[in-house]
């Protein structure tokens, strides 16, 4: 693999746009299947105008075991020869550039609206659009007693619109197509036309449970194109807040668990101590979901000793709380029986299509940024990865019960040794022509905010990926082969967020 030209791209380190290589697009294309086939990982792809007619693409690929970012970009114009077929982490992406920016991956193998709305990113120059947002043939199976289960978009629960085909062989599910975009709200166009201000509040509303993960990258990318330092009170009070976030998330996650296998006494005690995590980030922030906490340059609310001292009070019973009720759920033979080996996706499957977070470290891939690309409190203070092998239900239900009791640890610590300083330092103008990578490992997975500055410092691109959008195809692949009605399991055991992936 030729060795990309932006060797000193780190998470959350502003570069010189000009230091991200421009290649022939053959030669753009050749960067990332090399880099691919070398164990490096699409991060994101995205486009953005060059002119009327001219659309630059840019790559950010990550290689975990060595802590290495790389970014390359080409310029093409209605079309370039699509890298899905070589490389399907490319697959949504490609989709994305073409409803964005109008210019078609010839070749694409499954190239339908993603979100079906109107491009963001199309050059000024173009009119016509590639993908007809009204057009989406759904993929079929003839065959005697084949038959179409459709669900959604609207859901007999409070949850969030999507559309679910299944074609199923009696209760077997042959293949599941999952429709999203009902969620578009014009996230990244927003974030790059609207003050700094009020970007921080559409930041902290890309998903409504991931507030922190979203505003903590949103912040890292301002701060490093803005040359802001944090103090290291600050960046263990983010920290804090982050796992805390985890916390709720995925103790609501074994509850929700719990109950959809029928184990009420679990999901009852689980449901309630989730509370007791949002009520700490209450306790910090004000707001139940930490909105307002995280601020340019730091943290929006100091944590006194009083406030330290009673949440280490809160979460010691917490933990003591949590250990015989989750030992409960995993000593019983009928819970293990209907977690075990449903949903299964392989470890070749997650390394083939790109899955994040506990998709992955379930399947036995050590994927966690703050392990591999550390940052802020994390590059002190280290949280072991979890990982599973089996890459069922179980296992993922098994990664999030270890993991909280690794944050609970985390967070007991930080708030008995909070370092000194100030809680929040200026931010002041971002630096022209820059380019920079801030990735945040949310409770889903893995974030990325990338944001590149025009020659006045404003923000030219600012692109989000969010764990959603690399791992919705990781609940298709899981459903392949198992009952229809095993799906609400498997979709809760993944538990993506709609909005996310819509943005």
């Amino acid at each position: 693999m030729r060795r990309f030209e932006t060797q000193e791209l780190r998470n959350r380190r502003a570069i010189p746009l000009r230091a991200v290589a421009v290649e022939a697009v053959d030669r753009f294309r050749e960067t990332i299947l090399d880099a691919v086939a070398a164990e490096w990982r699409l991060v994101t792809l995205f486009g953005m105008p060059e002119g009327d007619d001219t659309t630059r693409l840019v790559a950010v690929l990550a290689h975990d075991a060595l802590g290495q970012l790389g970014a390359t970009s080409t310029l093409v114009g209605e079309q370039y020869p699509a890298l899905t077929p070589d490389c399907p982490q490319a697959h949504a992406f490609e989709r994305e550039i073409a409803e964005q920016c109008a210019v078609m991956p010839d070749g694409h193998p499954w190239l339908k609206p993603l979100r079906r709305h109107l491009p963001d990113h199309r050059p000024t120059g173009r009119t016509a659009l590639v993908l007809d947002p009204e057009a989406y043939s759904f993929f079929r199976i003839d065959g005697e007693e084949v038959h179409e289960v459709a669900v959604g978009p609207v859901h007999a629960g409070i949850i969030e619109p999507a559309h679910f085909r299944f074609q199923a062989h009696g209760e077997e599910v042959l293949f599941l197509e999952i429709m999203l975009g009902y969620q578009h709200r014009g996230v990244e166009r927003l974030l790059e036309t609207v003050p700094r201000e009020r970007g921080m509040l559409v930041a902290e509303s890309i998903a409504g449970d991931t507030v922190i993960g979203h505003a903590s990258a949103y912040c890292g990318a301002i701060e490093a194109l803005a040359r802001s330092r944090k103090t290291p009170r600050a960046q263990a009070v983010r920290g804090i807040a982050l796992e805390l976030e985890r916390l709720a998330n995925h103790i609501g996650d074994l509850g929700a668990i719990a109950g959809d296998v029928a184990y009420q006494p679990a999901a009852a005690f689980f449901g309630r101590m989730r509370g007791e995590c949002l009520n700490m980030l209450m306790t910090l922030s004000g707001n139940r979901y930490g909105r307002g906490l995280i601020r340019p340059g730091g943290v929006g609310f100091d944590l006194t000793a009083t406030m330290a001292a009673a949440m280490r009070d809160l979460l010691t019973r917490l933990r003591d709380e949590l250990k015989p009720v989750a030992m409960l759920m995993f000593e019983t033979a009928t819970v293990q029986g209907r977690l075990d080996g449903i949903g299964v996706v392989r470890r070749a499957q997650c390394l083939e299509l790109g899955f994040v977070g506990p998709v992955a470290r379930a399947c036995d891939l050590p994927r966690d940024v703050r392990h591999d690309h550390p940052y802020g409190i994390f590059r002190f203070a280290h949280i072991p990865v979890t990982t599973a092998w089996a890459g069922d239900v179980y296992a993922r239900v098994l990664v999030r019960w270890i993991e909280v009791q690794r944050s609970l640890e985390f967070v007991l610590e930080q708030l008995a040794a909070l370092p000194r300083g100030e809680p929040r330092v200026s931010c002041g103008a971002l630096q022209p022509n820059e380019f920079v990578v801030a990735l945040e490992e949310g409770w889903r997975g893995e974030i990325a905010h990338t944001v590149i500055t025009d020659p006045h410092g404003g923000v030219r691109r600012h692109k989000v990926t969010d764990p959603s959008f690399h791992n919705w195809m990781a609940v298709a692949v899981a459903l392949l082969g198992n009952q229809i009605s095993d799906f609400p399991l498997c979709n809760k055991s993944f538990n993506l967020s709609y909005a996310g992936h819509d943005l």
